[in-house]
């Protein structure tokens, strides 16, 4: 599931393929760019803000693009078979002389003038893996609604960047609290961790193939609670328990302990 530590993997592995080189070929298979043509241009960089990337191409323009949930770029080299899904998914190919980048199921891609990239990300709070991380001020953003269910809270983009549903459960869990506590109960030590410990997990996981929170090398305890439901608690071995809960947008799986995390809960 891409949250801000994939989006950051996708975003080097991009940058390496392409930046500051010359395109050979670029379609944008959505209707709206479909008659764009980025042939000739250079690409700059590609850089990652929150869970968007930008792929910021000579002549002033940006191919913004979103993974959400089931979205990815793929790089390949001259002849590699391309293998990430069927020819009607792709929606994005950026192509040089040594690698093409080909999106697949991509829900965003669009291309805007660089000076305008406040538009697809200007909303974004604090990126927990960007230059601009300010836990301050993410923690002030989170508190703004202090009746809103902490994983609402954490899952909305405006608030702090780069959090996705797995990091919403394991986090909540690391706190010893449930995703529904509304977050003005939060005590204020725990508040005040939050942001720090946010960062730690991203950061600790951003240059690792499989996310770990657990510190355990076993496939089956990587991660404390998300996707381990109704498996025991690695703490204390209680069933794990998962219900849906709303992130402004659908409802996601949400995963937790009912003995190691105190508050309410949609389960008894």
């Amino acid at each position: 599931m891409p949250e801000g530590d994939t989006v950051l993997q996708a975003a080097r592995r991009l940058h390496t393929a392409l930046a500051g080189q010359v395109l050979i070929r670029s379609e944008l298979r959505v209707p709206r760019f479909a008659t764009a043509d980025l042939t000739g241009r250079t690409v700059l960089d590609v850089t990652p803000r929150g869970k968007h990337l930008l792929a910021r191409i000579e002549g002033g323009l940006t191919l913004h693009s979103h993974l959400r949930m089931d979205g990815s770029w793929k790089i390949y080299a001259p002849g590699e078979r391309w293998r990430g899904g069927p020819t009607h998914q792709i929606r994005a190919i950026l192509a040089n002389e040594a690698h093409t980048a080909v999106g697949y199921r991509l829900p965003v891609v669009e291309l805007l003038r660089t000076s305008e990239e406040f538009k697809a990300v200007g909303h974004l709070g604090p990126d927990l893996l960007g230059p601009d991380w300010d836990p301050d001020a993410a923690l002030r953003n989170l508190r703004k609604d202090p009746a809103r269910p902490l994983g609402e809270a954490l899952l909305d983009q405006r608030n702090l960047a780069g959090i996705g549903n797995v990091y919403k459960s394991e986090l909540c869990f690391l706190l010893r609290v449930t995703p529904w506590l509304p977050v003005g109960e939060l005590p204020s030590e725990t508040a005040e961790r939050l942001p720090l410990l946010a960062k730690k997990l991203l950061e600790a996981n951003s240059d690792r193939p499989n996310r770990v929170t657990t510190g355990r090398p076993r496939p089956d305890e990587r991660l404390y609670v998300y996707g381990r439901a109704p498996r025991p608690c690695l703490r204390c071995r209680t069933p794990i328990r998962v219900a849906d809960q709303g992130d402004g947008s659908r409802e996601r799986p949400t995963y937790w302990c009912p003995t190691c995390q105190q508050g309410p809960s949609p389960i008894p």
